[in-house]
């Protein structure tokens, strides 16, 4: 095990001494403020540009995580919470937003962890969401087609 799986799995903590049950606790506007999480909440196995201290998966972990029944479900719990998230706000619709890199981050994060059917859950319904606003960037569109 490692500090993310731990996490992952409802055992551990993250770098910020929070339990997933907290971060996917998170009010909305936490969840706007804080750029700490969601290295965590959807890791991958490439270094994060915005975090550079944030953890990255190895392979091993990559498989712990796709074969441990907690991790999913907490993972579809981190998925919901933020597209909760998404559904409440409206700051992210627009040209440019960090949260549009949160969301390439979810939709690959899902795509290794979970599996291309949830990564493609995730991403139609942000396109849903987003609804026809042309104020969304065509780069971010094309990143989260590509994720």
């Amino acid at each position: 095990m490692s500090a993310l799986t731990d996490f992952l799995n409802g055992r551990g903590v993250d770098g910020a001494g929070r339990r997933l049950a907290d971060v996917v606790g998170f009010d909305d506007r936490t969840i706007e403020d804080r750029h700490d999480f969601i290295q965590c909440l959807f890791p991958l196995t490439t270094a994060s540009s915005a975090q550079p201290d944030a953890p990255v998966l190895t392979d091993a972990e990559v498989d712990l995580i796709r074969g441990d029944p907690a991790a999913q479900a907490n993972l579809a719990a981190g998925t919901e919470r933020m597209l909760g998230f998404y559904r409440r706000t409206q700051a992210w619709l627009q040209p440019f937003d960090h949260n549009h890199l949160r969301i390439t981050r979810i939709i690959r994060s899902l795509r290794l962890l979970v599996g291309d059917q949830a990564a493609e859950g995730f991403h139609t319904q942000v396109l849903a969401l987003a609804g026809d606003r042309p104020l969304i960037n065509r780069r971010s569109l094309q990143f989260w087609s590509t994720a």
